[in-house]
């Protein structure tokens, strides 16, 4: 996610209020951001589910309702993600 630079800390601020709640949410087993080390306005997510439903469940979530359009207002450039696997 790449952000304006005058709303990271707004998205910081907001993380911060909201991860155990996405923490806690059935199925989620880990979350973390990483930052950039080449650009300090993208930000990245980093979690794990017990599978791709419990994802889905989440992003049809009240909680994802309220996350999701509060991050986005912040963006300088569309977000993208991805479902991966170890192999």
């Amino acid at each position: 996610m790449t952000f304006k630079s005058e709303h990271v800390p707004d998205f910081l601020k907001m993380f911060e209020e909201k991860r155990a709640d996405i923490l806690g949410s059935e199925g989620c087993l880990h979350l973390e951001l990483w930052q950039s080390i080449h650009d300090s306005n993208i930000y990245f997510t980093y979690s794990h589910w017990k599978d791709e439903y419990y994802l889905n469940q989440y992003r049809d979530s009240s909680l994802f309702a309220v996350v999701w359009p509060m991050t986005k207002q912040w963006f300088s450039e569309k977000a993208e993600a991805w479902t991966v696997q170890p192999q």
